[in-house]
């Protein structure tokens, strides 16, 4: 009698083991739930703030890119006062966009130089003592510069007047075509002295 005793104890004694191991089956399933849970969050939270930081840095790629500037040899020209006696010399830096404009302004150097030449040379002494002379001046040169890379400016076209016409025929506007924009950003006085 005293074998059904045995057996009847053994079932007794694996109920606590069944309840324990449920118990710890419970457990691991929900630690490894909040953990799902907890790393879902910080993947999705950690998805926006590099969504948000591409986006500030390709809102800002100009901050990223060092600047390019280009210096012109320093000019001496005599300028456009009376008796022409007066003359100016001035050290130009250009602020372009990127160092491939940089490249093809040094195939057109001569051109643009001359260009800019002429420019000054029509100015006066009195012109270029004023900042808003020397303002005009600079966007001129960045507008010449351009030009001579073949980036065409909105001026209007001259018709020529016909033979024994004293009048001069209105301008026309160009034809507006969608042209590239110039890479000249800015125009820089390094040095400016008129004498």
């Amino acid at each position: 009698m005293s074998a059904p005793a045995v057996t009847a104890a053994a079932p007794a004694s694996d109920a606590p083991k069944k309840k324990g191991k449920s118990l710890l089956i419970v457990t691991l399933a929900a630690v490894v739930l909040l953990g799902g849970g907890a790393g879902g969050a910080w993947f999705v939270l950690n998805k926006r703030s590099h969504a948000a930081a591409d986006e500030e840095s390709a809102a800002a790629p100009a901050h990223a890119e060092a600047p390019t500037y280009l210096a012109l040899e320093n000019m001496v020209v005599n300028l456009a006062d009376p008796g022409g006696e007066r003359f100016a010399q001035i050290g130009i830096t250009l602020d372009l966009e990127n160092e491939g404009a940089a490249g093809r302004i040094k195939t057109v150097l001569p051109t643009i130089r001359n260009g800019v030449l002429l420019l000054v040379s029509q100015r006066t002494s009195e012109e270029l003592f004023k900042r808003d002379g020397k303002e005009k001046l600079a966007a001129d040169i960045a507008r010449e510069v351009s030009r001579t890379l073949g980036h065409e400016d909105e001026a209007p076209v001259r018709k020529l007047a016909a033979a024994g016409d004293d009048d001069e025929a209105p301008a026309r506007p160009r034809k507006k075509r969608k042209a590239e924009a110039s890479p000249v950003k800015g125009v820089l006085f390094s040095s400016f002295i008129v004498q």
